[in-house]
Order: structure tokens, then C-alpha cells, then sequence
């Protein structure tokens, strides 16, 4: 992680459901740019605490900070007009528009005061901003196409590039390459470090080499605190990850 301001803290952050201690006081920082991954087995926190930082849930305890200000329970609208955008575990299109709409309409926030309220086809910022994600996300092609009729792959691909729509500074991917092919997770795997550089991505992903090879920097989680964080070569040769996460016993 490099020095200076981190573009995204979390400090602390706890939330309890019932007797399920889901996230206990976990804290870590985000430096601008590149790409940091939270791991852990299934139970681990990981989706709880996504939805503590993206504003979906109030955490008991702690606090979210993003380039210094506190957002702390902010609702998700809020944190999007902060400059924090996520996607979902779940495909979440709008499945009966085509793809061209599905991007103008998530990139309709960008038209200044007044000009929001016009209609979309009059939205100049909007078209030029899904235009240029459709070209860049391989769906020029596709534009007039419903969204419900694209492939998995083509779906998930499509909701990164909505959830980039309105030019977001912090970007949540909710594991993006799940239920993807071979070929699907390749090509969305080199999309997403194609990224890096021109914002923060933090992701959730069960595909352990794909987060060692895409990874800044990563962090574990295990029954609801954070276990580990660092390098990926590091974290592989953390003892503690290797029996909690990995499955491993390390050798004496």
C-alpha cells in the first residue's frame, strides 16, 4: 500500500445480527488506485461487511471514511454521489431494456442541475459516457439487444460497466466472475486490471489464484474479523490463512 491519504478507511466496523457476530471491529485502509481483494470461507463476513462499506446496511459499530469525510451509514445514493459504486453477487440488470438503455439510464446522474430531468435521449453526458463503455466492455454490438438475452458472461460484464456508469472514484466488485467460464473469467479478470490506475477496485472472490494474480493487496477474513492482510505472497504464506482458509497445515 502506498503512503499518503488512503482514499477508503474503515475503522472499527461491526455489525451483529441477532446472536451472529456477522463483522468484528475490522479495520483496514485503501490507498488510491490498484486493486485490494477480501477473501475468507463461506460464513467469513465478507458479503456483510461489503454492505456495511456500500451503505446497504448500519453498522453497530465503527466507522467508513472515504477520501477523509466520514459516510458512515450513509445510504447507497449517497456513496454514489460520494464517488463509491459497487456491483453485485447476483446479476442486477435491468433484464427487459437493451444493453444501450441499461447504460444510458445508469449513466444518466452525470447530466449537471437541470438537465437531469430531461429525457434520456436528450442526455448528451449519458450517451457519450455508455457509449464509451459499450465500446470498451466489447457491447457495441449488442447495444439494441435485451439484457435478459445476453450470456452470464456478457451479463456480468455488463453490470461492472453499470455500476462504472456515473465515473466512480471506489469501485465494489461482488465477486464478478461468479458462475463465468474459464474463458469469461480470463477476459473479465484482465478487464478488471485494466481498471486499475483509473480508480480503486475492491473485490469479494472465491477464485483464490485469480486474487493472488489480479491483487494489490488482500485481506482475510474468518468468522467475522480479519485474519490477515497483505501481498498476495505473503498472505500465501501466512500460517494462520493457510489452516483457516486453505485448508492447509503448514509444515514445521
Amino acid at each position: 500500500m502506498s503512503a499518503g491519504t488512503p482514499l477508503h478507511e474503515v475503522s472499527e466496523l461491526s455489525v451483529r445480527f441477532g446472536a451472529l457476530q456477522a463483522v468484528d471491529r475490522v479495520s483496514f485502509a485503501i490507498a488510491s488506485g490498484g486493486i485490494t481483494s477480501i477473501i475468507g470461507p463461506n460464513g467469513a463476513g465478507k458479503s456483510s461487511l461489503f454492505n456495511l462499506i456500500s451503505g446497504a446496511i448500519r453498522p453497530d459499530h465503527g466507522s467508513v471514511r472515504l477520501r477523509g469525510a466520514d459516510v458512515t451509514g450513509r445510504p447507497p445514493d449517497q456513496l454514489l454521489g460520494a464517488g463509491l459504486a459497487r456491483s453485485f453477487q447476483i446479476t442486477n440488470v435491468f433484464f427487459e431494456l437493451p444493453v444501450f438503455e441499461n447504460l444510458r439510464l445508469a449513466a444518466q446522474r452525470l447530466e449537471p442541475g437541470w438537465r437531469a430531468l430531461l429525457p434520456t435521449s436528450r442526455s448528451e453526458n449519458a450517451l457519450r459516457r455508455a457509449e464509451a463503455l459499450a465500446a470498451r466492455f466489447d457491447l457495441t454490438h449488442k447495444a439494441t439487444e435485451l439484457a435478459g438475452a445476453l450470456s452470464h458472461g456478457e451479463q456480468r460484464r455488463l453490470e461492472i460497466a453499470l455500476a462504472l456508469a456515473t465515473d466512480p472514484d471506489l469501485l465494489l466488485l461482488d465477486e464478478p466472475t461468479q458462475g463465468m467460464s474459464h474463458a469469461d473469467t480470463r477476459e473479465t479478470a484482465a478487464l478488471i486490471r485494466s481498471l486499475a490506475g483509473e480508480l480503486t477496485i475492491l473485490l469479494i472472490e472465491h477464485d483464490v489464484d485469480l486474487v493472488m494474480n489480479l491483487s494489490d493487496h488482500v485481506i482475510v477474513m474468518h468468522q467475522g474479523t480479519k485474519l490477515a492482510e497483505g501481498e498476495p505472497s505473503a498472505i500465501r504464506a501466512n500460517a494462520s490463512v493457510q489452516a483457516a482458509y486453505f485448508g492447509e497445515t503448514p509444515r514445521a
